[in-house]
C-alpha cells in the first residue's frame, strides 16, 4: 500500500471532524437541512485551513440521500458511488488550467445532468489564477447555471478576483486555527498512529504551523520519523532553529547592552551554518516569549516550554527593561522586512544588533530613553547618602565638603550628586584644590557619546574665590558665570523636573553668555528639536526662572540669530525715504 501523508490520511470526512471553522460549517449544514443550497460559493482564507476539505464534504452532503446533521452518511448508494470517484464531483486546479479554453470546456459540460446524485459540483481551486478571458468565459454560466450545477471557488487571494465574480457568489471567510485546537488535533493524530510524544514538542509544532492544520501535519510527519519519541529537541532540530541556549545568550547580552558578547555569540551561531533569516526569526520568537513572560501571570502555561527553558526566558524577562524589549522587537521586525532587499543580510543583522546593544550610537529618542533607564539603574545602585569621591573614601578622616550656600538639601529618595558639581566655587572651608569628580558625573560622561563633552563645570585651583576680582563689570558676564548658571540649572532640573530625557539631553549642551542672555548650544538638530517642544520649553523656562535666569536661548552651534532691533535698524537704513512705524 503506498504511503500517504498525514494531512491526506487524516483528511476530514464529515463536518464534525473539521477543526474550528464553526461559522462556515453552521451555514452550510443549515442550508442542507433546509434544502436551500446556493448555486455559487467562494471559500477564501489562509492556506491549510480546510477550504478544499469542506468543499468535498459539502459536495457529497448535497447529494446524500439521508444526511446526518448536514454531513454525508457514507452508507447510502450515492455516498458510496461518490467516494469511489464520480463525474458528478469535478475538481479543477485553476493554477494549471487557467486559460479561456478550459473554462469554455467547463461551460459545455455543465449542461449535462448528474449521473448518480442530484447535483453536479464543480470545485475550482486557486481560482484567482484564472486569466481575465477565463473569468469572462465563466461569468455568464456562474450567474445563471443549470439547476443541477453548484460552483465552489476556493482561493487564498480574493482581492485578485473580479468584482463581477464576487458579486455572484456567497462568500465564506475561513480563519486561522488557534494553537490550542491545533494541539488537540495533533495529539489525536499521534494517538491514532501510536506515537509517543512530549507536551512541549506538540506545542512547538503547533506554533510552527502558524494557524494552518496542513502545515502543522507536514512538520509533524518529519518530526515523527526523526526519532523514536517525539521530543522537543527533535522538533527544534527539524524546524532548523538555532540552539535555544545560544539564542538565550545572544538575547540576554543584547538586552543588557553587552555588545561584545552579543557579537561573539552571533558569530558562533552563524558559523554553524544557520542562515541569517532563521536566526532573525529565532530572536523575534524569543523576544516574544520574553514579552509574554514579563507581562502575563500565566506565562508558563501560554508558552508551554520545558521548565529549564522557561526558567531562562523568565530570567531574561526579570532583568530586562520593558522599553528595551519593545525597542529591540521593533528594530528586528524592521530588519526582517529589509532582508529581502539587501545584498548582505549578515551586515544588516549585525547593524540591528549594534542598534539594540549600543544605544549610545543611535540618536533616536527611543535610544535616549534606553540610555536614561540604564543611567537611572546605575544611579539607583549608588548609596543614598551624599556620595564621596574615591580619594575621599580612601581617606575617611578628611572633612567632607560643606553644603552649598543656598541651603539646598538633597531628597533621600532621588539619586544625588556631589555639591561640588553644582556649586559656583569650592565650598566654604574646603582646601584650595580641584574637587574630585562625583561618581554620578563619571557615569553620565560614560553614557555621553552624542556630542562634544560639556564644558568643565568644576573650578580649578586657579579659579578659587581668593583669586577672583573683588568686583565684576555689570555689563559683561564671564565663562565662569555661564558655567555657574548652567550648574544651578542642572541641579534644579534634576531635583524638580521628573523628566529623565530632558535632563540627559540638557547635559550635552554647551553654554555661554551673550550680553545678559544665556545661550545654550548643541551640534545635533535632533536634540534641538526635543528642546523646542512646548512641554520642554515650559519646563526649562520654569527651572531657569527658579535660578534667576529669565533671558535665554537654545540654538545649533554656529547659528546666530539677529536681534529684532538690529533688523529694524537695517530696515530703516535700506528704506530711508519711507516712514516705518512699528506697532
Amino acid at each position: 500500500m503506498p504511503h500517504l501523508s498525514l494531512y491526506r490520511k487524516f483528511r476530514p470526512e464529515t463536518f464534525g471532524e473539521i477543526v474550528r471553522q464553526e461559522h462556515v460549517v453552521r451555514i452550510l449544514t443549515s442550508q442542507i437541512e433546509k434544502n436551500a443550497v446556493g448555486h455559487a460559493y467562494l471559500f477564501t482564507g489562509p492556506r491549510g485551513t480546510g477550504k478544499t476539505s469542506i468543499a468535498r464534504i459539502f459536495a457529497r452532503a448535497v447529494n446524500c440521500e439521508k444526511p446526518v446533521n448536514g454531513s454525508p452518511c457514507g452508507a447510502c448508494p450515492t455516498c458510496r458511488a461518490l467516494s469511489e470517484g464520480s463525474l458528478d464531483i469535478t475538481e479543477i486546479d485553476a493554477a494549471s488550467n487557467n486559460g479561456v479554453n478550459e473554462m469554455r470546456d467547463l461551460r459545455e459540460k455543465v449542461q449535462y445532468p448528474p449521473v448518480s446524485g442530484k447535483y453536479k459540483v464543480y470545485i475550482v481551486d486557486e481560482v484567482h489564477m484564472l486569466t481575465d478571458s477565463a473569468f469572462n468565459a465563466l461569468l455568464k454560466t456562474l450567474e445563471e447555471p443549470p439547476a443541477h450545477a453548484i460552483f465552489i471557488l476556493a482561493t487564498t487571494e480574493p482581492q485578485k478576483i473580479p468584482a463581477t465574480i464576487l458579486s455572484r457568489c456567497m462568500r465564506l471567510d475561513f480563519k486561522l486555527i488557534p494553537v490550542e485546537d491545533l494541539e488537540k488535533h495533533l495529539k489525536s493524530v499521534l494517538e491514532r498512529i501510536g506515537k509517543e510524544y512530549e507536551e512541549e514538542a506538540v506545542a512547538a509544532i503547533a506554533r510552527a504551523g502558524a494557524g494552518s492544520d496542513r502545515d502543522m501535519l507536514s512538520i509533524a510527519e518529519a518530526c515523527i520519523v526523526y526519532s523514536e519519541k517525539l521530543t522537543y529537541g527533535a522538533a527544534c532540530a527539524v524546524l532548523g532553529a538555532a540552539d535555544f541556549h545560544e539564542t538565550v545568550k545572544l538575547v540576554r547580552a543584547m538586552l543588557s547592552l553587552d555588545m561584545p558578547t552579543a557579537f561573539s555569540v552571533c558569530e558562533g551561531i552563524l558559523a554553524e551554518g544557520k542562515s541569517v533569516g532563521v536566526l532573525l526569526k529565532d530572536i523575534l520568537d524569543l523576544l516574544s516569549q520574553v514579552t509574554v513572560a514579563k507581562t502575563c501571570k500565566n506565562a508558563e502555561k501560554l508558552l508551554s516550554l520545558p521548565k529549564e527553558l522557561y526558567a531562562s526566558v523568565k530570567e531574561i524577562a526579570d532583568g530586562a527593561d520593558g522599553r528595551t524589549v519593545l525597542r529591540a522587537t521593533e528594530i528586528f521586525i524592521k530588519t526582517e522586512n529589509e532582508l529581502r532587499f539587501v545584498s548582505s543580510p549578515r551586515i544588516s543583522l549585525e547593524a540591528a544588533l549594534m542598534r539594540v546593544a549600543y544605544p549610545e550610537a543611535d540618536a533616536d529618542v527611543e535610544a535616549l530613553l534606553v540610555r536614561v533607564n540604564a543611567l537611572e539603574a546605575k544611579l539607583g545602585s549608588l548609596p543614598q547618602s551624599l556620595p564621596a569621591s574615591r580619594a575621599q573614601a580612601e581617606r575617611p578622616a578628611e572633612p567632607q565638603p560643606a553644603p552649598s550656600d543656598d541651603g539646598y538639601e538633597f531628597p533621600t529618595e532621588e539619586p544625588v550628586f556631589e555639591e561640588a558639581y553644582f556649586s559656583d566655587g569650592p565650598a566654604a572651608g574646603a582646601k584650595n584644590e580641584a574637587p574630585k569628580q562625583p561618581a554620578a558625573e563619571e557615569v553620565r560622561q560614560k553614557m555621553d557619546t552624542m556630542s562634544e563633552p560639556p564644558v568643565q563645570k568644576t573650578q580649578t585651583a586657579a579659579q578659587s574665590p581668593a583669586d577672583e576680582p573683588a568686583t565684576k563689570p555689570a555689563q559683561t558676564k564671564s565663562a565662569g558665570d555661564a558655567e555657574g548658571a548652567y550648574a544651578r540649572f542642572m541641579r534644579a532640573l534634576r531635583t524638580t523636573a521628573k523628566n529623565g530625557v530632558l535632563f540627559t539631553v540638557c547635559s550635552d549642551l554647551l553654554v555661554h553668555y551673550e550680553g545678559e542672555r544665556l545661550v545654550f548650544e548643541t551640534e545635533s538638530k535632533t536634540i534641538l528639536g526635543i528642546l523646542e517642544k512646548d512641554a520642554n520649553k515650559r519646563t526649562m523656562a520654569e527651572v531657569l526662572g527658579s535660578v534667576g535666569v529669565t533671558d535665554y536661548e537654545v540654538r545649533c552651534r554656529g547659528e546666530v540669530k539677529k536681534n529684532p532691533r538690529d533688523a529694524l535698524e537695517e530696515l530703516k537704513q535700506n528704506f530711508k525715504d519711507y516712514p516705518i512705524d512699528i506697532k
